[in-house]
C-alpha cells in the first residue's frame, strides 16, 4: 500500500490563491498531455505519487485531456482509487469544460447544457464526489457570459465543485465573469492562462484584470511545450513531441526558436540551473502567479522541476537578457 512521504510539506511553498482562503503549491501538476491511453500506466502513477511525495497537492485536468479525450481523467481516477483516495482532503483536483468532448451541438463551448453534463462525466471518470475547482475552459463568444457563469454557480451550489475558475478569457470578459460570479456569491477563484518566457501576452492586459478582480492565477505551459528545457538544444530528437504529430509543438516552431533556446540555456547554466528550472523560476517571480502547472513524461522531470523553487533572485541584467528573447 502506498504511503506518502512524511516530509512532503516541509519544503513546498504554498501561495494564497487571490483573495480566497485556499493556498496552492507553487508548482502543480497538469495532465494535459502524457496521460493518455498510449502512455505507460505505471509511469503515470509514479509521476503523480512522486509529485505528492514532494508536496504537490494540486492536480489539474480537463474533460478533453488525453488523448483520447477523457482518458487523462480515467487514468487519474484509477490512480486516485488505488493510492490517493485516503488523502482526498489533502488534494486540490481541478477539471474544466468548454472544448470539444463529444459529437453534436452540446459537445463543447460554454452553454449550461455542456458545462453541467461535462462536469457529471468528469466526476464519473475520476471516481469523485466533487472537484475542488471547476473551470470554464475558454470564453464562448456565442453564449452569454451570464449563462456560463450561471453554470459555474450551479456546480458550486450543488456541491459538485468547491470553487469556480475561468481559463484563457480575454481581460474584459474575465472582469465581467468575476463580477457576475461575485454577485452570485460564488467568487471566481482563479484564472488559468498560458504564460512563459516566450509568450508574454498576459502582461498586456490579463494580469491587470487578475489584480483588479482579486483572483489567483495558474500559469500553464510555463516551459512552452518543452521548448524551455534542454530537450531541443541540439535540434529535434526523433522521439520528441516536436518530431511527432503534435499540433501544439511543431518542428517549425522549435527551429524558429532555436537560437533563443540556446541563449536562454546558456544563461541558465551561468545561474547553475537547467533551462527548465530557470523558466519556472521566472514564471513564479511575479506574485500575480499563484502556481505554475508542469507536465511530465517521467518522474525525474518532476524532481528536476522542483529544484526551481531554490532559485536565486534574477538580476536586472538577467531579466533584460530574458526579455530580449520574448516573442514579439
Amino acid at each position: 500500500m502506498y504511503e506518502p512521504s512524511e516530509t512532503r510539506y516541509e519544503t513546498m511553498p504554498y501561495n494564497r490563491c487571490g483573495k480566497s482562503g485556499l493556498r496552492l503549491p507553487a508548482l502543480s501538476v497538469g495532465l494535459w498531455q502524457n496521460f493518455g491511453v498510449n502512455n505507460d500506466y505505471d509511469t503515470m502513477k509514479e509521476i503523480i505519487l512522486t509529485a505528492f511525495d514532494h508536496g504537490v497537492t494540486h492536480f489539474d485536468l480537463a474533460n478533453n485531456y488525453g488523448p483520447p479525450p477523457g482518458s487523462a481523467e480515467e487514468c487519474f481516477g484509477r490512480i486516485f482509487m488505488q493510492d490517493l483516495s485516503r488523502f482526498r482532503d489533502e488534494l486540490v483536483i481541478a477539471t474544466k469544460a468548454g472544448h470539444l468532448m463529444w459529437p453534436g451541438p452540446y459537445g463543447d463551448w460554454g452553454s449550461r447544457k455542456h458545462m453541467l453534463a461535462s462536469l457529471d462525466q468528469s466526476l464519473s471518470r475520476m471516481k469523485l464526489d466533487y472537484v475542488d475547482i471547476f473551470y470554464a475552459h475558454r470564453h464562448d463568444p456565442e453564449t452569454p457570459l451570464e449563462e456560463t457563469a450561471g453554470a459555474l454557480v450551479t456546480a458550486v451550489r450543488s456541491g459538485k465543485a468547491l470553487y469556480a475558475g475561468i481559463s484563457k478569457f480575454p481581460a474584459e470578459q474575465a472582469r465581467q465573469m468575476c463580477s457576475m460570479l461575485g454577485e452570485a456569491g460564488v467568487p471566481c477563484l482563479v484564472h488559468q492562462i498560458r504564460y512563459n518566457m516566450f509568450n508574454r501576452e498576459p502582461e498586456k492586459s490579463v494580469f491587470q484584470a487578475v489584480r483588479e478582480t482579486g483572483t489567483g492565477c495558474a500559469a500553464f505551459s510555463p516551459l512552452a511545450q518543452g521548448m524551455l528545457t534542454d530537450r531541443y538544444l541540439e535540434g529535434i530528437p526523433e522521439d520528441s513531441r516536436a518530431a511527432g504529430s503534435s499540433v501544439f509543438l511543431t518542428k517549425e516552431r522549435v527551429l524558429q526558436h532555436g537560437d533563443k533556446i540556446r541563449r536562454l540555456a546558456a544563461l541558465a547554466r551561468s545561474r547553475g540551473q537547467s533551462l527548465a528550472q530557470m523558466a519556472l523560476a521566472w514564471v513564479l517571480k511575479d506574485p500575480v502567479v499563484t502556481t505554475a502547472l508542469i507536465g511530465a513524461s517521467r518522474p525525474s522531470q518532476i524532481r528536476d522541476c522542483l529544484k526551481a523553487l531554490d532559485s536565486a533572485p534574477f538580476t536586472p541584467e538577467e531579466l533584460s537578457l530574458i526579455d530580449a528573447d520574448a516573442d514579439r
